[in-house]
């Protein structure tokens, strides 16, 4: 990788990036290394617009995805946070929830089901089913 400090072109420090290394990282180191993934893929850009190195074109895609896993591992960290905050707690955010089905999510829970009404009650009281046998 090259880039530009102070008008003349310097190799620049970037290697591949790797998610199993980003997620030991905190969160401004992350910010930092993303900030200057960007500025090098806008310089790879304009490196291209200028006609610049056949090997600077190639570096555009390997930027762009270390850009893209970058972000994915803040995004999955920073959820994984928030999840941790909502455990155990009675509402979550929907997109934390679990997604299943529409009918499966109003579906009545199994207490919910089990609830019967005062006319459920007094007949259940009033007339309990009596055990009886059938002779052979």
């Amino acid at each position: 990788y090259q880039r530009r400090v102070h008008g003349t072109f310097q190799p620049s420090k970037m290697v591949k990036v790797k998610a199993h290394e980003l997620r030991t990282k905190s969160k401004q180191d992350i910010l930092k290394q993303l900030d200057e993934l960007k500025t090098e893929l806008r310089e790879l850009r304009v490196a291209k617009v200028t006609a610049g190195a056949p090997n600077k074109l190639s570096k555009i895609k390997v930027t762009r995805k270390a850009i893209a896993r970058t972000l994915t591992v803040l995004n999955q960290t920073q959820r994984e946070h928030v999840r941790k905050h909502y455990e155990g707690k009675k509402f979550k955010p929907i997109d934390l929830r679990a997604k299943k089905t529409r009918a499966i999510r109003r579906k009545l829970s199994p207490f919910e089901a089990s609830q019967k009404t005062v006319k459920q009650q007094k007949k259940a009281t009033n007339f309990p089913n009596l055990p009886y046998a059938v002779k052979a």
